[in-house]
């Protein structure tokens, strides 16, 4: 049986953007898909606005050294010490600032595939300011050309410093930012050899920061002899080596694959990904004239594309939270519900970034997971506590202790958010009672086996309709079935 239009529409919403906005929802009955693709590249066409909270402590405290290295001025315990802090709390407000983006921002395809590209292009820093500039980077290039930003983010502070790259000097060559370029943002594995590695590594002598933490290229670190890279020699510069990464075909069909897997089946087709690859590499990289051949085309409004991806942490309460409006009380909770169930932006796990798929669901997260909705909503506590790692949860677990004691680990669901019923109200307004739970449920789930809604009937608050609504959207919510887009 063919996929509903609603069905579509919905399924694109999930995969191109974040799922439907609240007051959206009644429309999708009669947009076409194609139409409703269309907005979506419309609604993302504009320059994104530059994200501007981070700062950095020690500006005017640092100076360039006769040999041309930037070095910090030398500060005392206290003072580094409230630089981390400053950083970690920009970097929080950071991670508040792009959930509510993805949440409210009509781009939703540029954040969608900035998302895509900050588990791509994985890393972590401390330094606010280098993960502030990153992400401005991936944004504004989000839609752009590959090379673009391959190249952009290549050379980003935050990258130089999380592979290592400023320690790669002639003579001395650090092989880290080499062999991940080849292995995890280009070719993949497979596709290079250790030789490969080990003379990219020489090309990309001298690329290293500056004063103020800026890229820098200084010839005189940099191996000007003579490279054999991938069967090209030559005297090879960093560039040089992007722009044959580039002129691989393989390149073309590791990301066209990635981008398969994260948008459409983490079951690949490989004809679909041939296709896609192919013309990709014709098109010089341009990401957007990729994701047109995707989002129009018939294979991926197949039944057995819809509703089989696990949603993310970040996808599952972004998606959550455009379908109820809704202020919360703490916006760190949100911080704690990404280090609970395991993805927290600016973080990544490592440089290969966020497994996916089947690695979002355990015993607990999916616990958490299914009372998430509740979490919200109702009036009751919920018991989770994070694995501790104070790196990767940004003195969250430390700070809940401080604000609550013992009890850190206890949330307080009436106290969690308030919640704008009244739109959600509104789209089913015009829905008669006896099709009111089928309604609901067939905008919240993208699954081809329905919930019974007999089953569920027994939660279903029966006192009127603003709480029987409420009480449906809750309960589907907190299904398993949810969990998937």
């Amino acid at each position: 049986m063919a996929a509903s239009n609603r069905l579509k529409n919905q399924h694109l919403l999930w995969r191109a953007g974040f799922g439907p906005m609240v007051e959206n929802i009644a429309e999708l009955d009669e947009i076409s898909p194609k139409k409703l693709w269309s907005i979506l590249v419309n609604t993302s066409a504009d320059v994104p606005v530059k994200m501007d909270i981070a700062t950095d402590p020690r500006k005017d405290k640092a100076y360039t050294s006769e040999d041309g290295t930037f070095v910090p001025m030398k500060v005392d315990a206290l003072s580094r010490k409230l630089i981390a802090d400053q950083y970690r709390q920009d970097l929080k407000n950071m991670n508040i600032a792009w959930i509510n983006s993805m949440i409210n921002s009509k781009a939703q395809l540029r954040e969608k595939m900035s998302f895509f590209w900050h588990g791509h292009f994985a890393c972590s820093t401390r330094n606010a300011v280098s993960a502030q500039q990153l992400l401005n980077d991936v944004k504004l290039n989000a839609l752009g050309n590959f090379g673009d930003l391959l190249k952009v983010v290549s050379k980003s502070p935050a990258m130089i410093q999380f592979l290592n790259n400023q320690q790669n000097r002639k003579d001395h060559p650090n092989e880290n930012f080499a062999r991940e370029v080849m292995e995890l943002f280009t070719m993949g594995i497979g596709n290079y050899t250790e030789t490969d590695v080990k003379e990219a590594a020489r090309a990309f002598t001298g690329w290293t920061l500056g004063k103020g933490s800026e890229f820098m290229f200084r010839k005189n670190f940099h191996d000007d002899g003579t490279k054999t890279i991938l069967g090209k020699t030559g005297n090879f510069k960093g560039d040089d080596v992007l722009d044959i990464l580039l002129n691989k075909p393989e390149t073309a069909t590791f990301i066209c694959k990635k981008i398969y897997k994260f948008f459409v089946n983490e079951q690949v087709d490989n004809s679909h990904v041939k296709y896609l690859a192919d013309r990709f590499f014709k098109n010089n990289y341009d990401i957007q004239k990729l994701l047109n051949d995707i989002f129009t085309s018939d294979w991926f409004f197949a039944e057995k594309n819809i509703g089989v991806k696990i949603k993310s942490p970040i996808e599952l309460m972004v998606g959550m939270r455009r379908y109820l409006p809704m202020v919360l009380d703490n916006d760190d909770t949100q911080l704690f519900f990404q280090k609970v169930l395991g993805q927290i932006l600016f973080y990544p796990p490592n440089v290969a970034g966020w497994a996916g798929g089947k690695n979002w669901i355990d015993s607990s997260t999916l616990m958490v997971r299914l009372q998430l909705p509740q979490v919200l909503s109702a009036k009751d506590y919920i018991n989770i506590k994070p694995k501790s790692d104070d790196d990767t949860e940004m003195g969250m677990e430390k700070e809940m202790q401080k604000r609550m004691g013992k009890n850190a680990a206890l949330i307080k669901r009436n106290a969690t958010a308030q919640i704008n019923w009244e739109m959600v109200n509104k789209v089913f307004e015009k829905t008669e009672r006896a099709n009111l739970s089928n309604s609901i449920i067939n905008s919240l789930l993208q699954n081809k086996t329905k919930l019974n809604d007999s089953m569920l009937s027994k939660y279903y608050n029966n006192e009127n309709r603003a709480n029987f609504i409420k009480s449906v959207v809750v309960n589907v919510m907190s299904t398993p079935e949810y969990q998937l887009c």
